[in-house]
């Protein structure tokens, strides 16, 4: 039996052992990892999932990242991913629980849009993500377009042309 917890109570070591063996020690070339680079994961949109014993067999983390416009301006966005699960308790739910509890909870606070990398077919029929509104959207590296994800969770437009990335950060 798993529980669902929130991902800062959970060891950062654990959490990459648990991506490694999910994804290989080469995962930090991907895309994502591109479009998210130096961005601190998002708690409040990060779960992980522990078994009986307490340890780690799931995690999912959110990012705050943007599309940015010619002109330099940002529309934020946030990234969802990578839904991890250890490969022995792969295929039995438990990234399908994950993306229930960060799907509510940024709908109960009305975040920015959320956008992923994934099969449209699944995420598309599960939380109704789409690649509509990201066809001129560009990423830092490789990608299909089909599989460029995005979700409003309170019905705001999803939209416009410009390059993913990480957002920027104003200090005053």
């Amino acid at each position: 039996m798993s529980s669902i917890v929130p991902l800062n109570l959970v060891p950062e070591s654990a959490i990459e052992q648990l991506l490694d063996a999910a994804f290989g020690t080469d995962r930090h070339g991907r895309t994502a990892y591109m479009i998210r680079h130096g961005m601190p994961w998002l708690p409040a949109l990060s779960f992980g999932m522990v078994d009986e014993h307490g340890a780690l067999v799931g995690s999912l983390q959110s990012w705050p990242v943007a599309l940015t416009r010619e002109d330099g301006t940002q529309t934020p966005l946030i990234m969802v991913g990578p839904v991890a699960v250890t490969p022995t308790l792969q295929r039995t739910g438990h990234g399908r629980v994950m993306m229930d509890a960060v799907v509510a909870a940024a709908r109960a606070r009305a975040t920015e849009p959320l956008v992923m990398i994934g099969d449209p077919e699944y995420y598309g029929r599960f939380w109704g993500f789409s690649h509509e509104g990201t066809g001129e959207w560009n990423a830092p590296g490789p990608f299909e377009h089909r599989r460029l994800l995005a979700l409003s969770v309170d019905g705001r437009a999803i939209g416009g042309k410009g390059m993913l990335g990480p957002r920027a950060t104003v200090s005053i």
